[in-house]
């Protein structure tokens, strides 16, 4: 497991566009989240550690912020030959015993990922509206243990988009296992 950190999209770039099958077998893009006041693409994968850390951290902010116009999509890029856990039918199993509340997408070329310079599992973006990057960072201080999370980063962000506050914290990158390429 090689451990990554995120690279830090630049505040402001324009969401890049994506067109990308689902586990509910629908074909989704950005057009798709239109009435979304916030999006956020989480590259993700199903076998690394960190991106399992996560996936009930992110159910539960689906939940939390979905009645606020926030919507979440998770895209994985990662190579299905060399890593099987990560292929669609095994996306599609994941989803279902997690209850998935957000699309779950297949970047089978891989073009997404390099199109967000994504870098690990997971990695997290923000959009706003008018669909400019927000934040690209990390989801809170503790991946092991939620119990000694001391700082919500990706909660403090959506809650001050919401509010129409600039972002208060410094964000951190996100860390995790590199997205596996082809």
């Amino acid at each position: 497991m090689a451990l990554m950190y995120s690279k830090g999209m630049p505040v402001g770039t324009d969401m890049p566009p994506f067109e990308l099958k689902g586990v509910d077998g629908n074909t989704w893009t950005p057009e798709s989240f239109a009435d979304a006041r916030i999006l956020v693409v989480v590259f993700t994968c199903n076998h690394c550690p960190y991106a399992k850390a996560s996936e009930d951290r992110l159910i539960a902010l689906q939940k939390d912020f979905s009645d606020r116009g926030v919507r979440f999509v998770l895209i994985n890029s990662n190579d299905a030959v060399r890593y099987t856990d990560d292929s669609f039918e095994n996306m599609v199993r994941r989803a279902k015993e997690k209850n998935y509340p957000f699309p779950y997408l297949f970047d089978e070329t891989q073009e997404v990922a390099k199109a967000y310079d994504a870098a690990c599992t997971p990695d997290i973006f923000v959009f706003d509206k008018e669909r400019k990057l927000r934040y690209n960072g990390r989801i809170d201080d503790n991946w092991q243990n939620p119990e000694q999370v001391t700082r919500e980063d990706l909660r403090t962000v959506l809650e001050d988009l919401l509010a129409g506050r600039d972002i208060s914290i410094d964000p951190q990158p996100s860390m995790g296992c590199s997205i596996k390429w082809k």
